[in-house]
C-alpha cells in the first residue's frame, strides 16, 4: 500500500530541489539574508495586518565586536621592552642625564664661586645665551668651526673611499698590508697621533722640513698652516672607518652589476658614480653623519697640536673655546651654553640630512 500525502500538506522536495548556498539562494536571495515566506497557495498574500518576519543580517567579516586596532604595546608585550631596558638605561645614564645637566647650567649663574659654594647658583634665564651670541669672538670661532669641520669631512671621505675602491683592485697581500696599516691608525690615541705628526713636522727635528727643503718653517706658527696641518692628521686617524665601511659594502655589491657596467665600457669614476655610490647610499649616509659630529667637535688634536688654540686664540673651534670659558675662566654656564648650542646644530645637519636623503626615496 503506498502512502498518500494528506490533503492540504506540502508535497514533498523532489530529487532537482537542491540546498541554498552560501553565495546566493535560487532565488537570487543576498548572502547573510534571510528569504520571505512564500505566500500560501490560493492566497493573495500574507494576511492583513501581519507584522513582516525580521531580516536578519550577517555580521562583517574582520571585524569583532567593541573593539579597535590593537596597539603595537598590546601586540607585542612587554618582551621587546624587557630586552631594551639594559641599553636604555646606559643611554639613559651616560647622555640623557649629562645633557640635561649642561641645559641646567646653561640657564644659571655658575661660576668658581658657586662651584664653591660660597655664593648661591641663580637663574639668568637666557642671559648667558644673549651673552654668548654677543660676543663676536663667538660667530668667529663658529665659523672657523663649520668650514674646518666641512674640510674634514670631504677629505676624510674622499680618501676613504678612493682606498675602498683600491682594496678592492689589489691581491691579497698588499690588501692586508694596508688594512694593517689603516687600522694601526685608527687604533692610535689621538693625544699619541697628534704628538707624532708634531715631531714630523717639527722645524728644528722634523723631516719633513727636511725632505721639502723648507729649513726651520713653523707650521703650526701661521693660522692657515697650522689648520692644515691638523686636518692631515684628523684625515689620517678618520679615514679607516671610512675605508672599511665602504670596503664591505663595496664587497656586497653583485659581480655582474660591476662586469656589465666594465663591458659597457664606463670607467672607473663613472662606475663609482653611476653604480656604486648610488648603491651605497645607505652606508655612505652613515659615514658622513659620523664624520660630521667627529669633526664638528673635535678638541685632542687643536689643543695638542696648535698649544691651546694657536697665537692669540687664531686656530679656536668651538670645543676648545668651550674649554677656555669652561675651565680657563671659570665661566662654567657660558661653558654650558656653547655646548647646548654644540649640540642642537649637530642635530638640526643630522636631520636635515636625513630629510634630503628620504625625499629622494631611499630607505635608511
Amino acid at each position: 500500500m503506498t502512502n498518500r500525502p494528506l490533503p492540504g500538506a506540502a508535497p514533498p522536495p523532489g530529487p532537482s530541489a537542491q540546498p541554498a548556498s552560501r553565495e546566493g539562494g535560487p532565488d537570487g536571495a543576498q548572502p547573510g539574508v534571510a528569504a520571505p515566506p512564500a505566500p500560501r497557495q490560493g492566497g493573495s498574500g500574507p494576511a492583513k495586518g501581519a507584522s513582516p518576519a525580521p531580516v536578519r543580517t550577517a555580521a562583517r567579516p574582520g571585524r569583532r565586536g567593541g573593539g579597535g586596532r590593537k596597539s603595537p604595546l598590546a601586540r607585542g608585550g612587554w618582551t621587546p621592552w624587557l630586552y631594551l631596558a639594559p641599553a636604555l638605561v646606559v643611554i639613559g645614564g651616560l647622555l640623557v642625564y649629562p645633557v640635561y645637566q649642561l641645559g641646567l647650567i646653561s640657564f644659571l649663574e655658575y661660576t668658581q664661586a658657586q662651584v664653591s659654594g660660597g655664593e648661591p647658583a641663580t637663574f639668568q634665564g637666557f642671559g648667558n645665551y644673549a651673552t654668548l651670541f654677543g660676543d663676536p669672538q663667538f660667530w668667529q670661532v663658529l665659523l672657523a668651526t663649520v668650514l674646518f669641520a666641512g674640510a674634514c669631512v670631504v677629505s676624510t671621505l674622499a680618501v676613504g673611499c678612493a682606498l675602498a675602491v683600491l682594496l678592492t683592485r689589489v691581491r691579497a697581500v698588499p690588501r692586508l698590508a694596508l688594512m694593517m696599516a689603516a687600522l694601526g691608525a685608527w687604533a692610535t690615541p689621538a693625544v699619541t697621533g697628534s704628538t707624532v705628526w708634531l715631531l714630523l713636522f717639527d722645524p728644528d727635528f722634523g723631516p719633513v722640513n727636511r725632505i721639502l727643503g723648507l729649513g726651520d718653517h713653523s707650521w703650526t706658527y701661521g693660522r692657515y698652516s697650522a689648520f692644515a696641518l691638523v686636518l692631515l692628521e684628523v684625515v689620517w686617524c678618520s679615514f679607516p672607518f671610512v675605508m672599511v665601511t665602504v670596503y664591505a659594502g663595496i664587497r656586497a655589491v653583485p659581480a655582474e652589476v660591476l662586469e656589465a657596467a666594465s663591458l659597457d665600457g664606463a670607467s672607473q669614476w663613472r662606475i663609482w658614480r653611476s653604480v656604486l655610490a648610488p648603491m651605497l647610499r645607505p652606508i655612505l649616509v652613515v659615514v658622513t653623519i659620523q664624520s660630521v659630529i667627529w669633526d664638528f667637535k673635535v678638541f685632542t688634536q687643536i689643543y695638542v697640536m696648535t698649544g691651546g688654540g694657536g697665537i692669540a686664540g687664531q686656530n679656536l673651534v668651538l670645543n676648545v673655546y668651550a674649554y677656555q670659558k669652561a675651565f680657563a675662566s671659570s665661566q662654567y654656564s657660558l661653558g654650558s651654553a656653547i655646548g647646548v648650542v654644540m649640540l642642537l646644530i649637530l642635530l638640526a645637519v643630522t636631520l636635515v640630512y636625513l630629510r634630503l636623503i628620504r625625499r629622494q626615496g631611499e630607505e635608511l
